[in-house]
């Protein structure tokens, strides 16, 4: 089983002066995945992060410039690449996934060449820089669709969800790109909502139906969204009949419910202690540190024991501390979030605590 970290961030957060530990010693946390058996590190891609007089947007400034930083990185360490594709300047999940920047006059005819377009750009500027990727997603969270509105899934009345045709001309695009540029490349579909059959089968038969040329489900698994292991499991088990391989591309579990303080005051989480708390869940793994542990060990071995073909946690790095930032205000401007928290709001869900200091599940997420 592929065992893979997405630290998209890690260089940012370098330069802003994050340190790691084990005990008293300093370490390279990327060394010290190797040592565990993870084999593979996600990158993600946005397309131009940053505003119209050149302000970051930040969490990472993951543009292809990054990719090739970090890949050359993680190449040297002996890591495997996964190229994650948002289609956006910026974040994209369930709940947003905004058009580029530069693409928002076009309607699908420019919008799947441009797809089409950015992807092999994108993709021959890695081989280019000796860090093509092995795997490749096609969107990120793509449950609801992409590049809205053009490429977004909608609900009738009856619950029933269309605009199929422009999405499956848009992943197509994407898709084609991958083979022709990076031949040998498996090639992901990213959902969340990992708990919903029915959602599931509908996307993925329809992906069917258009002819995709796509290799592997993917997608996202965390507790306080998507129910129980078992829940994850029994739906990942019921697409085993699209005949693609099954990974869980984003993981993660909290170490505390407890904000950390910066300038004097405590910051907003995205998983505080109400949205953290899983009826009949949480009573077995407590968000505290030694609770996190155990759910890395038993997730682990539970998606071995399902034949699952890959996981990757999901910003295990993440520190918080002064200018690392999940949005700048420009940021928060483009995803239409403004005026909230930029402060790290994920910084919980990492394997180090908020002084860097090795939790308990880094030891449990491991090959052996």
């Amino acid at each position: 089983m592929i065992l893979g970290i997405d630290v998209s961030t890690y260089l940012e957060e370098l330069e802003h002066g994050a340190r790691f530990f084990d005990g008293e010693t300093e370490i390279d946390p990327l060394d010290a995945f190797v040592h565990n058996g993870v084999n593979y590190m996600r990158i993600r891609v946005w397309n131009d992060p940053k505003g119209y007089n050149g302000e970051p947007y930040l969490a990472g400034n993951c543009d292809i410039d990054n990719y090739v930083r970090l890949g050359r990185l993680a190449k040297a360490k002996g890591y495997h690449l996964l190229l994650d594709f948002h289609y956006s300047d910026f974040w994209a999940d369930p709940g947003k996934q905004m058009i580029p920047k530069a693409w928002r006059n076009y309607n699908i005819d420019g919008m799947t060449a441009a797809v089409y377009e950015f992807t092999r750009e994108c993709l021959e500027i890695a081989k280019a820089n000796d860090v093509a990727p092995e795997l490749i997603q096609v969107g990120n969270e793509i449950t609801n669709g992409m590049l809205w509105p053009i490429g977004r899934l909608t609900e009738n009345t009856s619950g029933e969800r269309g605009n199929y045709e422009n999405l499956c001309r848009l992943i197509d695009a994407g898709c084609r790109a991958c083979r022709e540029a990076c031949t040998d490349a498996g090639i992901i579909l990213h959902l969340e909502r990992s708990n919903d059959k029915a959602v599931y089968q509908e996307f993925f038969t329809n992906m069917e139906r258009a002819g995709i040329d796509y290799d592997i489900i993917g997608a996202s698994y965390y507790p306080y969204w998507h129910g129980t292991p078992s829940e994850l499991f029994e739906n990942l088990s019921d697409c085993r009949r699209f005949g693609k391989r099954l990974m869980v591309v984003e993981l993660g579990y909290g170490f505390t419910t407890e904000a950390y303080s910066l300038d004097g005051s405590k910051q907003r989480l995205v998983i505080d202690a109400e949205r953290a708390y899983v009826a009949g869940f949480t009573e077995k793994y407590p968000v505290t540190p030694d609770g996190q542990a155990a759910f890395v060990k038993d997730f682990l071995r539970l998606a071995r024991e399902n034949k699952i073909d890959g996981v990757f946690y999901w910003e295990p790095l993440w520190l918080p501390g002064d200018g690392i930032c999940w949005a700048s205000p420009e940021g928060q401007e483009y995803i239409g979030e403004a005026g909230k928290s930029t402060s790290n709001e994920w910084a919980n869900q990492c394997l180090f605590d908020y002084e860097g200091n090795k939790l308990p599940a880094f030891d449990k997420y491991t090959a052996y």
